[in-house]
């Protein structure tokens, strides 16, 4: 089923008639053709049918489809009148769905948009109060990742005639502040819409921002209830149905002229590919590039499936929750080019991973290239791809380097498949890597054709080792935010933008338990999810750091929390998935857990399955430092052992190499370093 269909069968689901897929192919959303008329609205239908109007080319490069594949809502006193009348008038163009909970709502559309590489996206819309600041978070999840979302929180009355108003917040010393001013560090645009006609600005404003690949994020448009029900003479052909262009920023030569120096000098370079690749769609350019030069290419938790599993200079994860193919391969890199990636520390090890290596940072957007002090090439990542391949050709890795690569990747990759199909022994629960190989056994074709989602705690970590990514997209983890309760609504999101493939959301009992009302939206959606729950009876993941950082178990267990006489709850997860609409079981063992997965797969609605897991055992090939503050002082020797390995892996951060290509800059990228 291609995108568009997939459109019209949400729109039909609600009763509603297809969209039209007709637009101008030459408009554009800045440019705004004048042809004369006005139309008389509310700031709230105006809006709307603003975004009902945004087209973009499908993904076949065949004809155009909606920008916006819909818009989330959950209605109150503040915008059920203004902005619900208005959706309701344009159901059949930009469907409305309905969700249980604000936080999960914002993360079911930015997951669309992640699934879509940042090419569609969602609105969603919300009430004052409450329903506002639930999604404060979704927020800062879509800033961190550098994911698009249009969040429409109602808003106090601009009138202050009912002052204060039902859910309002008052600042004692700001009249003019609410709630939602919140939003302002938390978003990449912000605004609050005071008059109908400030929308002739604010929606192109945030149109660009959405689709700018430099300054993408969260943009919220704060909505007062007076102000939505508002009417205006609009120009008519602002609703003129037009194809959005994408902003990516092209190299500059003399940027790529000294990367490709740069590199020439290298003998042992390294590709770290990020999130950029895959929003860029350069996973081919990248394919290409690294086979024509010999360069081992190793992932973030964002880049991850840019090249697929098996590519034989594939050496997998990198950094923290890494190969040990990747990163051997970073500890011994003379020049790292980091594609698409803000260098954050998992990737870095905490800035002690290739600390010896020349970073050359490619990036759209320069505030995120400006790490590990690189050399910055600020451009999107095919386009600098593509204008590096010329001036390169002939040059080539280090032959063994490249050899060593390919060896060591083969490793990896075998390393996983022992790990991944390794026997479940009498008595011993399983662990996450059983799980991942468990799922990934239940399909032949998983690796190209399964998409699994995931968030928080061990997983991850596991994911990120373990699970075979067999296409661009077959990995949708949210690391950014690494936001407990993301999983289940961001696996609706993925299945809303996906609904051809099998996605698997695989999450722990923490972030079950912390979020999982979209499991009933999911089955009220037709939008059938297989949600596999991993019970190791509490956040076993900083339980473990916490024991690692000296601490004694505590608060992180059930077991090791406070608790009444009746004891710790016994949680049923499978017959609370059945409450809320879904297929459930429960898998005593491995063997129960791959026949409960074909199980699933056949199903045509959301099936959830739980297992027992060892909330201690955890892979132990791979990974690197990372660091977490100890105590100076405790009365604990387990703290006081802690502190002093901690204060030793800083002193070696800080007598790291410098690299001595980094130190002298091309003239004409001075103003980079």
């Amino acid at each position: 089923m291609n995108e568009r269909s997939r459109h019209d069968d949400i729109s039909s689901a609600s009763g509603a008639t297809p969209a039209s897929t007709q637009a101008q192919p030459d408009a554009h959303t800045h440019a705004q053709p004048r042809s004369g008329g006005t139309i008389r609205l509310t700031m709230a239908q105006a809006l709307v049918r603003y975004l009902a109007a945004q087209r973009v080319a499908s993904e076949d490069g065949h004809g155009v489809e909606p920008l916006f594949g819909g818009v989330f809502a959950i209605f109150g006193h503040g915008n059920v009148a203004g902005i619900g009348e208005a959706l309701y008038q344009h159901r059949d163009t930009l469907p409305t769905l309905r969700a249980h909970n604000e936080q999960a709502m914002a993360h079911s559309a930015i997951a669309y948009a992640k699934a879509h590489f940042r090419r569609r996206m969602m609105a969603v819309t919300t009430s004052i109060g409450p329903g506002a600041t639930n999604l404060l978070t979704a927020a800062a999840l879509a800033h961190v990742n550098r994911l698009p979302v249009l969040l429409l929180p109602g808003d106090i009355f601009v009138s202050r005639a009912p002052d204060p108003v039902l859910q309002q917040l008052e600042d004692f010393s700001d009249g003019g502040v609410s709630a939602n001013d919140a939003f302002k560090p938390l978003s990449r645009y912000f605004d609050r819409i005071v008059h109908p006609a400030q929308l002739l600005s604010a929606l192109p404003r945030a149109i660009h921002v959405l689709t700018d690949a430099a300054s993408c994020g969260p943009v919220t448009l704060a909505l007062p209830q007076d102000v939505q029900a508002q009417a205006w003479d609009f120009p008519a052909d602002f609703f003129t149905p037009r194809v959005v262009r994408f902003h990516a920023p092209a190299p500059r030569s003399d940027d790529i002229d000294a990367a490709c120096a740069r590199l020439r000098q290298a003998q042992r370079p390294l590709i770290v590919a990020g999130g950029g690749v895959l929003y860029s769609r350069a996973a081919d350019a990248l394919q290409r590039f690294a086979h024509a030069h010999g360069v081992p290419v190793t992932e973030t938790q964002a880049g991850k499936s840019a090249l697929a599993w098996n590519d034989p200079l594939n050496a997998g994860a990198l950094g923290v929750t890494g190969s040990s193919a990747a990163n051997a391969l970073a500890h011994d890199a003379d020049c790292v080019l980091a594609i698409g990636t803000r260098l954050q520390d998992f990737t870095t090890g905490s800035n002690t991973l290739f600390t010896q290596a020349d970073v050359i940072a490619l990036n759209a957007n320069a505030f995120d290239a400006l790490k590990h002090r690189g050399f910055v090439v600020q451009a999107d990542a095919k386009l600098a791809l593509d204008a590096l391949a010329g001036p390169l050709q002939g040059w080539h890795a280090e032959r063994a380097w490249t050899a060593r690569a390919q060896k060591l990747s083969a490793g990896w990759r075998d390393t996983v498949s022992t790990l991944t199909h390794a026997p479940q022994r009498d008595g011993v629960l399983p662990y996450e890597g059983d799980v991942i190989g468990a799922v990934q056994r239940s399909h032949p074709h998983s690796a190209s054709d399964d998409i699994v989602v995931c968030a928080a705690g061990t997983l991850p970590a596991e994911l990120h080792k373990l699970w075979r990514a067999g296409r661009p997209g077959a990995y949708h983890v949210e690391y950014g935010y690494s936001c407990m309760g993301y999983e289940i609504a961001g696996g609706l999101g993925v299945k809303l933008a996906r609904p051809d493939r099998e996605v698997i959301v695989i999450l722990g009992d923490g972030s079950y338990l912390m979020m999982n009302s979209e499991i009933a939206s999911s089955v009220m959606l037709g939008a059938k999810l297989i949600v596999v729950v991993l019970d190791n009876r509490g956040f076993g993941c900083i339980n473990r750091l916490q024991q690692a950082c000296g601490g004694a178990p505590f608060n992180n267990l059930l077991d090791d929390c406070a608790h009444g006489p009746q004891g710790v709850p016994r949680i049923d997860f499978a017959a609370h998935a059945r409450a809320l609409g879904a297929q459930a079981e429960h898998a005593h063992n491995l063997a129960e857990l791959e026949a409960a997965l074909q199980r699933a797969r056949a199903a045509e609605r959301t099936y959830v399955i739980s297992i027992d897991t060892d909330p201690a055992r955890t892979t132990e090939d791979g990974g690197w430092w990372w660091e977490v503050a100890v105590p100076e002082v405790s009365t604990r020797p387990e703290v006081r052992d802690a502190h002093a390995k901690y204060a030793a892996q800083l002193a070696a951060r800080a007598e790291a190499p410098t690299p001595a290509a980094a130190a002298p800059a091309p003239a004409s990228g001075d103003h980079h370093e």
